[in-house]
């Protein structure tokens, strides 16, 4: 996904990616290797016996940098101080995740936190109804007032199950908004209007064409992109759930009416786009070997082998320095495909959350140490930043690299996407300025997701599901991208594909689903 490649990427300035475990036992040693007291003065917090030093683990994904353990080393002397607590640490790396994260779950490991989402190998919903997380609800009320009162009630309902709250989302905003992102100095150049609508987008691509480079550039994956585009300009469509939001999958037509769900295939709206699709593929707006392509858009644009990309908002100015810092002449804006239809979607609050485990003993402390990562200014520069004047300074109001950093002997960092805090976040002078101004600019307009706090249990329509991957792998992703020798007789087999394939079941079997679904959100 990019939003997490963009992010591993900004976390480069300030930390290498990675997580947190342990054991959830009494510490023997902090982590400097110094001998604790596994009795210390008789203190508590709020009720909760802190006597005895206790050691907690926390899963994130990633891995270690050379200067994790230092990091580590200065939030457990805060945390020391202030509960009698430390934490552990161990790593999910990138590419474990499919298999490690489903099998910490199952193989009834003794640990403490986890990272959890509802994207996540095994989705937060999943977790929270087979009883492997910890009903938090009392313990927020009792022992973490603060960390109750910051978190949105819309917020809390989003992590909840069955009225029960098994999760602490994030303070961090954003936005799945994706647009077309180009450079306004070609525009100079060419001759041309800037890109505010799809007219002036075909006449950049257009003229792009025309001056030898293609628009489009990368692997066969950009299909997603167009999809999206196809999504977030079309009416009050917006994804729903029951197909995997990584392939050509479901929408609701109204977001109003979260039970109206199509896939979009069976619509003029789509036989429209594809056709358009095919044009754009036969004017040359990307290769013609782009199926078999291995290097990503942004890549391409890196070298110069492309004169836009299509991505979301977060990608592209969280990622510019390191995409168009080095190019000349670089004046880079965006068409954001939703805003049209005023269709900005907040990112959903379960997105990124922080879970108890079920078999934890320290609940109570575990809440506590979530509250202050999220709450708390000093231990959320940590979590998220570093040791100040070691792997970050802030100059001027923005994050920066010391200039005596040492990448050998300084780097590390954490994944801590759940303890993301808007209040708390200190811009990078490496992001694009338009980052933070559409931030504010959406938080006064945006839509929320519909489906957030529901959960599709796909079990009973699998065998649908893979055979519905397998006809959007294929000829769906040719459609896409303007590969088939008719266009129409190749929308009417994909349609045929999909009926053979299940995609009405699965459309039922999300209904009969929501039939009994309350949302919790709702758009005006």
């Amino acid at each position: 996904m990019k939003l997490k490649k963009v992010l591993s990427s900004i976390l480069c300035l300030t930390m290498v990616t990675m997580l947190f475990t342990g054991c959830g036992k009494e510490a023997k040693t902090n982590q400097t290797g110094n001998q604790t007291d596994n009795k210390s003065e008789n203190k508590s917090e709020g009720g909760v016996d802190l006597s005895e030093h206790v050691t907690l683990s926390l899963y994130l994904y990633g891995s270690a940098g050379v200067a994790n353990d230092e990091i580590l080393a200065e939030i457990n002397r805060k945390l020391t101080e202030d509960m009698n607590t430390s934490l552990e640490i161990k790593y999910i790396d990138w590419g474990d995740i499919g298999t490690k994260y489903p099998l910490i779950w199952a193989s009834n490991e003794a640990f403490d936190m986890a990272y959890a989402s509802v994207n996540t190998v095994v989705p937060f919903y999943t977790l929270a109804k087979q009883g492997s997380l910890y009903d938090i609800t009392e313990i927020i009320d009792k022992y973490t007032p603060t960390l109750k009162e910051k978190v949105p009630e819309t917020s809390w309902a989003a992590t909840s199950s069955d009225g029960k709250i098994y999760g602490v989302p994030t303070l961090g905003s954003g936005y799945n908004c994706t647009g077309f992102v180009y450079n306004k100095e070609n525009c100079k150049k060419w001759g041309i209007s800037e890109v505010t609508d799809l007219k002036s987008m075909i006449a950049y691509c257009d003229a792009s064409v025309a001056h030898g480079i293609y628009p489009f550039n990368g692997d066969a994956n950009i299909y997603k992109d167009f999809y999206k585009m196809l999504i977030d300009t079309t009416g009050k469509w917006v994804p729903a759930p029951g197909i995997s939001t990584e392939e050509m999958h479901l929408v609701t037509r109204d977001y109003n009416n979260i039970k109206d769900i199509i896939h979009p295939a069976f619509t003029d709206e789509f036989v429209q786009f594809v056709t358009m699709m095919d044009e754009w593929e036969k004017k040359g707006y990307w290769p013609k070997d782009i199926l078999s392509a291995s290097t990503g858009d942004k890549e391409m644009y890196k070298n110069g082998q492309s004169s836009s990309y299509i991505t979301h908002m977060g990608d592209w100015t969280g990622n510019y320095t390191n995409v168009h810092g080095n190019l000349p002449d670089q004046d880079i804006d965006a068409w954001y495909f939703a805003e049209d239809n005023n269709k900005v979607m907040k990112s959903s609050p379960a997105q990124d959350i922080t879970v108890v485990n079920a078999n934890s003993k320290y609940p109570e402390r575990c809440v506590m140490v979530i509250e202050k990562f999220l709450t708390d200014r000093s231990y959320y520069n940590l979590i998220q930043s570093g040791i100040e004047g070691r792997q970050y300074e802030i100059v001027d109001g923005y994050l920066e690299k010391p200039a005596n950093y040492d990448e050998s002997k300084d780097a590390g960092g954490f994944s801590a996407w759940a303890f993301s805090n808007s209040e708390f976040k200190i811009p990078l002078r490496t992001e694009h300025p338009s980052r933070y101004e559409k931030m504010d600019e959406w938080s006064k307009i945006y839509l929320s997701d519909p489906y957030t706090g529901f959960s599709f249990d796909s079990s009973k329509v699998a065998t649908e599901l893979s055979a519905i991957s397998n006809v959007n792998s294929t000829l769906g992703i040719q459609l896409m991208l303007g590969k088939t020798d008719n266009v129409e007789a190749a929308i009417e087999e994909y349609r045929n594909q999909l009926k053979k394939a299940g995609i009405d079941k699965v459309i039922e079997e999300v209904n009969n689903q929501l039939s009994s679904f309350t949302p919790v959100i709702k758009n005006q």
